[in-house]
């Protein structure tokens, strides 16, 4: 839950026009169901950064699912045995600059998703301000793997991501996809590579927060890989 109220007053010339001008707390906020097939935008396939270790890797989102089989999905990801949730991570920036277990702050992207509806939720990382441009979340995982797909639960402003990378286990920096973030209301973006030959234990994720306007919110990311 929210520790407090964190309406912004937006300038006039915004007004009542974008719902992303005001941060509200949850109770006051409408909450989306899941796109359905029948009226979710379509989802195309973003180009990605060619790179070595980046080979065929593709972008798919859960928003292209409808009711039951959405469900479901939601499920096999949450129980995937090859799946695993971040153990801490650190922000470009925090709502308020919140440090710890408080609201908006980059360890509430660790652990599962508990975020439920597409709302603006304390319980979701996000940033200092809205529309500010380049920002980015990083995430430790508790053992190294080598890594296959990277799952990121959107839960607000969903859309923004534009990179993803992983990090072997000296440091070095792999990007694994970037382009456009198919993903609408609340949905995993679903990247997937080839197998990595090296272990990686970290991720990052980079918003341009400025694509999606308003807030831009984080539930959790999932890494997924093997030990061998």
């Amino acid at each position: 839950m929210k520790t407090g109220s964190k309406s912004i007053i937006c300038v006039a010339a915004c007004g009542l026009l974008l719902a992303g001008c005001k941060k509200e707390t949850p109770n006051t906020m409408s909450a989306t169901a899941p796109a359905s097939a029948a009226n979710a935008p379509a989802a195309t396939s973003p180009s990605a950064t060619p790179a070595p270790a980046t080979d065929g890797s593709s972008a798919d989102t859960t928003a292209k699912l409808a009711g039951t089989q959405w469900a479901m999905k939601q499920d096999e990801i949450k129980n995937d045995p090859k799946g695993q949730w971040a153990i801490a991570a650190s922000a470009s920036s925090t709502y308020q600059d919140a440090q710890g277990n408080s609201s908006w702050s980059a360890n509430q992207a660790t652990g599962a998703p508990n975020v439920d509806k597409y709302v603006d939720d304390g319980h979701a990382w996000t940033t200092k301000t809205q529309d500010a441009g380049i920002e980015w979340l990083d995430l430790k995982y508790p053992r190294a793997v080598h890594a296959e797909e990277v799952r990121v639960r959107e839960s607000f402003g969903s859309g923004a991501v534009i990179k993803i990378e992983v990090f072997d286990e000296q440091g070095g920096a792999h990007t694994v996809w970037a382009g456009n973030d198919p993903t609408t209301d609340l949905n995993y973006l679903m990247v997937k590579f080839p197998k990595t030959t090296f272990k990686i234990d970290r991720v990052k994720v980079t918003l341009a927060t400025n694509v999606v306007p308003g807030w831009n919110e984080i539930d959790a990311v999932q890494l997924v890989g093997s030990d061998q």
